[in-house]
């Protein structure tokens, strides 16, 4: 999986300090090794698929499935019955892997290399960070400073998440969990487990039945 930063920094020759990013849409592309075809695809989605209505809003069964089968040829593997709804963002989406029977919630964003299992519910205003911007020195901006190494969100089979819930890097959701709405998730959470809160604690298990 590709985790390299997208973004080249631009160093003044006098002072050895960045200036700025290159971050104009070919560079990003070419950084990003997006084919001409997934750009189409992207440029489909955002521009146009995206902003279309959801069921049972006039249009909205013909759009949620166009919106999807979209978003399952950009990503890098998507299992069947997924379902994308509106104004879903994941970046260029193309280490995104999502599994059979997902679904990705209303406003929804993730990044770019999200891992999602089989059978995993999001409710709407979920966020899913797998970056970051480093901080370290002080003498200049934080963000002239480049980004994190990624560090890519796991998530099980069976999940369920809550109404804007926020994941942070690194985080791998155990199977069968339950994310209660607006937990923050700093850490992994076992399998069966409910969590809430900020940060996100466990509360419970769930009973395991045969």
């Amino acid at each position: 999986m590709t985790t390299e930063q997208l973004f080249q920094e631009k160093i003044d020759a006098k002072t050895g300090k960045v200036k700025m990013y290159r971050d104009n849409p070919l560079y990003f592309l070419k950084r990003s090794n997006i084919s001409l075809y997934k750009s189409f695809l992207l440029y489909l989605y955002y521009s146009i698929a995206s902003w279309l209505p959801d069921p049972p809003r006039p249009l909205g069964s013909l759009a949620l499935p166009f919106r999807t089968w979209l978003a399952s040829r950009i990503f890098l593997s998507a299992g069947k019955h997924i379902k994308v709804s509106r104004n879903v963002r994941f970046g260029s989406g193309q280490n995104v892997v999502i599994g059979n029977y997902s679904g990705l919630n209303v406003d929804c964003w993730i990044g770019n290399d999200t891992i999602i299992g089989d059978d995993v519910m999001f409710g709407p205003e979920v966020t899913i960070l797998s970056g970051g911007h480093n901080f370290e020195r002080t003498d200049i901006p934080m963000r002239e400073q480049g980004n994190t190494p990624r560090r890519p969100v796991v998530i099980g089979n069976d999940v369920w998440i809550g109404t804007r819930v926020i994941i942070l890097p690194g985080v791998r959701i155990g199977s069968h969990s339950i994310i209660a709405a607006g937990a923050v998730v700093t850490k992994d959470v076992p399998e069966y487990a409910i969590v809430a809160g900020n940060p996100a604690t466990i509360k419970k298990f769930r009973t395991i039945t045969h």
